[in-house]
């Protein structure tokens, strides 16, 4: 015998199936998909309309509708978000007018300046750290505080912009896949938000140290401009910043409330391959409380960003599909 006493499920009471509540049924299902013979939209129409897949159409209609109502689109991003090739992505989104701010740590410039400048860039840390080379590539320490330098004793640009002046006049051979470029030709905001300590041009000697923080400065007043716009209906995404960016857009958004302008009812999204408590709280949860909506999505962002991209431009299409009977009936008029 057992010294200890079980619970008695005798007289537990059910309830039927037929009469509860459920979530899933089979018209939620994933549909299968022939690449073959079946186009994108088709492929979009077979995801199933469940959690992560659900709250991904939901924001690309958000983005649609907002760019629609002439609201901000404002991309946010980390690093990594250049390393993994996504630039041609995103510049795209901002050529067609979809995309209308673009907010980066100062690790993404570095990459951005890399690749525009040099065509390389990700060094390996690992085998650069054992001798205290890391970090420690001449060039691009010179390009970006000579940059920052200059326009702080002698301008009053932000550090997003000075770094697209600067790309512009050396005629940066792959100035086609740069951010900061493409964002400044097309009268875009871009900014730069420095950690001073956290970039390996913080480690070389041409580092100033009052143009840095400077030019991080104005680019931070040029974002809380960019976030007093997002009211009613407006988005904000979040990719691969963990801390900064999310830390940045929390004060903005402060900063844009406290001089009187009512952003509310708009929407963020968060994309990273891990959940963290920052953008979670800071983009997800606290902006958009009591208002607007929040979305959260893990995965890679060389799969995520293409695939929301994608969507993204298929809902945009279809809606001007959609609208062009109506303008050709009021051009006849």
């Amino acid at each position: 015998m057992s010294r200890y006493k079980q619970a008695d499920l005798s007289t537990i009471k059910t309830i039927s199936i037929k009469g509860r509540k459920s979530k899933v049924s089979p018209k939620d299902f994933g549909k299968v998909f022939e690449p073959a013979s079946q186009k994108f939209s088709e492929f979009v129409g077979s995801l199933p309309g469940i959690l992560a897949a659900r709250s991904l159409r939901a924001l690309v209609r958000d983005i649609t509708a907002a760019r629609a109502r002439n609201k901000p689109v404002i991309v946010m991003m980390g690093a990594h978000v250049i390393k993994v090739g996504l630039a041609p992505i995103l510049i795209d989104l901002v050529r067609r007018n979809i995309v209308t701010a673009i907010a980066m740590n100062s690790a993404a410039a570095i990459h951005d300046v890399e690749t525009a400048m040099w065509g390389k860039t990700s060094e390996d840390v690992a085998e650069n750290i054992l001798d205290g080379r890391f970090g420690m590539s001449r060039e691009t320490g010179e390009f970006i505080n000579t940059a920052l330098s200059r326009n702080f004793y002698a301008g009053d640009c932000g550090y997003g912009e000075a770094l697209a002046k600067a790309l512009i006049e050396a005629k940066a051979t792959n100035a086609s896949v740069s951010m900061l470029t493409n964002c400044y030709e097309r009268g875009v905001p871009v900014t730069v938000h420095a950690a001073i300590g956290t970039d390996i041009v913080h480690q070389q000697p041409t580092m100033d140290g009052a143009a840095t923080g400077e030019l991080s400065y104005r680019d931070f007043k040029v974002f809380a401009n960019v976030v007093k716009d997002l009211t009613n209906g407006g988005v904000v995404l979040n990719i691969g910043s963990a801390v900064i960016m999310p830390e940045v857009f929390l004060k903005a958004l402060t900063v844009a409330r406290n001089l009187g302008h009512h952003v509310q009812g708009f929407t963020t999204a968060n994309f990273d391959m891990l959940r963290h408590y920052r953008p979670l709280m800071n983009v997800v949860t606290r902006p958009t409380q009591k208002s607007g909506a929040g979305y959260d999505f893990a995965g890679h962002h060389e799969i995520m960003i293409p695939l929301l991209a994608a969507m993204i431009k298929l809902n945009v299409a279809s809606r001007d599909k959609k609208a062009m009977p109506g303008r050709l009936r009021g051009a006849k008029k």
